[in-house]
């Protein structure tokens, strides 16, 4: 393997054609100049220069390989600054995965600003489930996610809550309580529910549940679907009420009404918190600084 020493001689001789100011140029003696050229050209059993008594000049195969040798030079200099800014935060690539954050309009505007600033940063966005990120998280397989409370976690996993919303009743047009300010939770006992499967998102399912257990029953789930959205269609069709934070209650809809809920539960039952999740187990400058970003743009209370 040639030395990259190696290469930069040559190219000072090539530049100069001549030994004597290469070696100025390379702040060295010329002798061990000409002997490291030879000793280049023994490596590749090819001759670079033809010499004579009062010129130097490149050979073709020289020539040829004095462009080679300025674009290995590049490259590595590339790459040397590349992995320095890496080292230092400001460049990379950054693996996202989130739940639907359209209406969370503070950690739109913290990406918006990250992204202004480091624009050498480029990203990867996968839309995904609670469960999914959190095995993405330990795999390796994403740097930051964004979820509801997840049922299992592994030690390495790091949340920290960034919003905190309230859980709100979603209703079809036509329902019987439609017309009421807010929503009983114990009126709807008799309802059938929609909601995302357990095994999705498991803490935000079974703080559900637990709310209905609070208002004195266990609710009849009738219908399941993966995504938030997916069960606001399916109250405006009649399958069910559904229990959603109520973010999702921004876009205005004629076929679904959100209410404020009634129920004798605990405040943290009550709101459903937006984490934001990491494996401290795989260290990341770029990541934390996108972290950082985050928390300063989070409002105070999170509500």
């Amino acid at each position: 393997m040639i030395e990259t020493r190696l290469l930069v001689q040559f190219i000072a001789v090539a530049e100069e054609l001549h030994f004597n100011r290469a070696a100025q140029r390379l702040h060295m003696a010329q002798p061990p100049l000409s002997q490291a050229i030879r000793r280049l050209e023994q490596e590749m059993g090819v001759s670079l220069f033809e010499r004579t008594n009062r010129s130097v000049s490149l050979t073709p195969a020289g020539e040829d390989f004095l462009e080679s040798a300025r674009e290995v030079l590049r490259i590595l200099d590339e790459g040397v600054d590349k992995s320095r800014r890496v080292s230092q935060g400001i460049e990379g690539h950054l693996t996202l995965t989130f739940i639907n954050i359209t209406h969370y309009g503070p950690l739109l505007r913290a990406l918006r600003n990250f992204r202004a600033a480091f624009p050498a940063v480029s990203f990867t966005m996968n839309e995904a489930t609670t469960q999914e990120q959190v095995d993405a998280l330990e795999q390796g397989r994403a740097d930051l996610g964004f979820m509801r409370p997840p049922g299992r976690t592994s030690p390495g996993l790091r949340f920290d809550a960034i919003l905190r919303e309230p859980v709100m009743i979603a209703l079809p047009a036509e329902h019987r309580l439609a017309g009421c300010e807010s929503i009983p939770l114990a009126a709807l006992q008799c309802d059938h529910f929609v909601s995302a499967p357990r095994h999705l998102g498991q803490g935000f399912h079974d703080q559900l549940v637990q709310l209905c257990e609070a208002a004195g029953f266990t609710p009849h789930i009738a219908q399941q679907a993966r995504q938030l959205q997916t069960l606001v269609a399916l109250v405006a069709s009649g399958f069910g009420v559904a229990l959603l934070p109520a973010s999702l209650a921004q876009e205005p809809r004629k076929d679904v009404i959100f209410r404020p809920l009634e129920v004798d539960a605990p405040a943290e039952l009550q709101h459903v918190e937006l984490l934001m999740g990491w494996n401290e187990h795989s260290p990341s400058l770029i990541r934390d600084k996108l972290i950082e970003e985050i928390r300063n743009a989070m409002p105070p209370g999170f509500d």
